[in-house]
């Protein structure tokens, strides 16, 4: 089915490379106008080559979700290029490996809220005025981090978790508006981010090997799931947290 999101406009946040390079790729196949949200100017731009040279439409904005004024001009340049907005996909994270809670530091905490959770709240607040226009859809990423223990990167569990509930809760207060909230879970992901948070390739093999299903999950994996809750065919569904992990916590 061709055209899932025609005539649509996307934001995706985090889509220099990995799930938001695939996410931006897709969506602009099935017909949207997509938005390259990303502190990575050179792979930003390269995934705006990607796109137009499948024939999408597509603009880099340089974005630090964690920084209020430029979240805001992000949207901004989004509505000023392209008209309108009906999807913002919340995909920027990072990941810092640390040690055990006692022993991390201040500022590895607040960096990753900074971005994790915080730049999620700042994309929403942002996104939410102009989606209100006409209705839309607001993807946000987690991770199982999120919903069991998160070892040695607790900060980041904990801002993965807050994405779940900031997900559901704006499902309950924007219902009225059109406005539907759904959460991704990904488990293990092939990226380059995925690799480094593992230490090492044995470590990151073991991980795959823990997987029922039998393998790492592709970024074009989550990207699929992405397309639906953006389009109309999910149109009931809000307030939703799809754990896509290979089975790995139900393993």
């Amino acid at each position: 089915m061709a055209g899932r999101l025609e005539d649509k406009v996307a934001i995706i946040t985090g889509a220099a490379t990995g799930i938001g390079r695939a996410a931006a790729q897709l969506f602009a196949s099935e017909g949207a106008k997509v938005v390259v949200a990303d502190r990575n100017v050179p792979a930003a731009q390269e995934t705006v080559s990607l796109v137009g040279e499948q024939g999408g439409d597509a603009i880099f904005v340089q974005t630090d979700v964690s920084k209020a004024e430029q979240v805001e001009d992000m949207v901004k340049q989004a509505v000023a290029v392209f008209g309108k907005l009906d999807v913002l996909v919340n995909n920027a994270g990072i990941l810092i490996r640390t040690t055990r809670m006692h022993e991390f530091s201040e500022m590895e905490w607040d960096l990753t809220l900074a971005t994790d959770i915080k730049g999620v709240f700042l994309c929403c607040k942002y996104a939410i005025p102009h989606l209100m226009e006409r209705g839309g859809s607001i993807v946000s990423v987690s991770s199982t981090s999120g919903i069991r223990a998160s070892i040695n990167s607790s900060a980041y569990g904990v801002s993965k978790a807050g994405v779940i509930s900031l997900t559901m809760t704006g499902a309950r207060e924007y219902a009225e508006n059109g406005i539907r909230f759904n959460a991704i879970v990904p488990g293990l992901v092939e990226s380059p981010q995925s690799r480094g948070s593992t230490g090492s390739a044995e470590a990151f093999e073991q991980r795959v090997s823990e997987i029922p299903i039998g393998r790492v999950g592709k970024p074009e994996d989550i990207a699929g799931l992405m397309l639906y809750l953006a389009s109309d065919e999910s149109s009931y569904v809000t307030g939703a947290n799809f754990v896509i992990d290979g089975g790995r916590t139900v393993g």
